[in-house]
């Protein structure tokens, strides 16, 4: 369907929260078109929890609604909510550009790659108390960090706040404790995808990130967009994903296609700044989700795993400031004249993304100053 978007949540007019599928600017209130009690949820799990069948159910039964005239209210009318009730929340690494850029530019003399990257998805654990929905504003976090040329850390704003480009899954039937996920088995789970932007401190995460990796420098914001897009939606974009040498250990062989051609762009500040498509990423989606529950991790409904920061082997197609920048040894113009090695504050950033007729729901934030202090 051109123009279909995904399902969120909204209100409007002091109403209840609940559930409804956007198509462009208009919004299908699945509640007030009886198809069930899960739609006058204020999130979307009741839904998600029903399983694929009703996943595919509901969303040809929408389009139909929408192909036969059924109302749409104004979008602009909506307050949007934040769609999914998240237990927990996974960050990778996915990204063999990425990798690389950021593998050069810390360690210069050294191959980029560290050796486990190209045989397992790298990730964390990350915060899912802080994820928040597309047009929440971003308070600039503090934090410790250790600058170049000084020999103690010291406390305060960051910074080199960043932005990330990320495309997350959203699971929608849950496993069982001690039972891994197979690839196979990854469209039984997973509902649907979002744009994620997982905002960075740059110089608290540098400071604290060895020997357990991220932490402060990541978990006081992620944004997620305010619809998902359920898979359904997406068969026409499937593609064939980068090529994997070494071949992968058996429980990360994936049959079919699973490379996702969509095209991604970021804005900063008004200006375009990147460009590129997640048909790129080296470790796909299911391989994403066995490696998290191959130890017998379990899932649950909600829950939200992101690709980590997409790039391209091309300039301009990179995904955060550190690499269009080089850590900020190269500023970008932008179109009103000034330049960004990291954001400022008052910066906008919007992330965007369409696969064929399908839009992504974009996702938006403002860093705003940081308004506190640590004694």
């Amino acid at each position: 369907m051109t123009g279909a978007v995904g399902y969120g949540v909204f209100s409007r007019d002091g109403e209840a929260p609940r559930v409804g599928f956007r198509v462009g600017d208009g919004v299908l209130d699945l509640a007030a078109a009886g198809l069930g009690a899960a739609f006058e949820a204020r999130s979307l799990n009741p839904f998600l929890a029903l399983g694929r069948p009703a996943w595919e159910d509901v969303t040809a039964r929408a389009q139909e609604l929408v192909s036969s005239g059924a109302e749409l209210l104004p979008l602009a009318d909506a307050l949007l909510q934040l769609p999914v009730e998240i237990g927990d929340y996974v960050d990778f690494y996915s990204s063999l550009e990425h990798a690389t850029n950021l593998g050069r530019l810390f360690r210069p003399d050294a191959e980029p790659l560290l050796p486990n990257w190209r045989h397992l998805p790298v990730g964390y654990h990350g915060r899912a108390g802080t994820l928040v929905v597309s047009g929440t504003p971003i308070v600039r976090p503090s934090g410790q960090a250790m600058a170049r040329d000084d020999t103690t850390p010291g406390f305060g704003p960051s910074r080199r706040l960043d932005f990330e480009l990320e495309l997350g899954f959203v699971v929608g039937s849950p496993s069982r404790l001690g039972e891994p996920v197979s690839t196979s088995a990854f469209r039984d789970h997973v509902f649907g995808v979002a744009l994620v932007n997982d905002w960075s401190a740059r110089d608290i995460q540098a400071w604290e990130y060895q020997p357990l990796g991220p932490f402060l420098g990541k978990s006081f914001a992620t944004t997620m967009s305010a619809w998902i897009t359920p898979l359904t939606l997406l068969e026409d974009s499937l593609v064939g994903a980068p090529a994997q040498d070494p071949e992968p250990l058996p429980y990360l062989r994936v049959s079919g296609d699973w490379g996702l051609d969509i095209e991604l762009e970021v804005e900063l500040a008004g200006s375009v700044v990147s460009r590129t498509n997640a048909r790129g990423l080296y470790w796909t989606m299911p391989q994403q989700l066995a490696h998290a529950t191959v130890n017998g991790a379990s899932i649950r409904t909600g829950d939200l795993f992101a690709s980590g920061t997409i790039s391209g082997a091309e300039g301009g197609s990179e995904g955060s400031l550190i690499e269009l920048t080089s850590n900020g040894a190269e500023p970008v113009r932008l179109a009103d004249g000034t330049e960004r090695t990291f954001l400022e504050d008052g910066d906008e950033v919007v992330m965007r993304g369409r696969a064929g007729d399908v839009q992504l729901a974009e996702v938006r934030g403002v860093v705003l100053a940081a308004s506190y202090s640590v004694g």
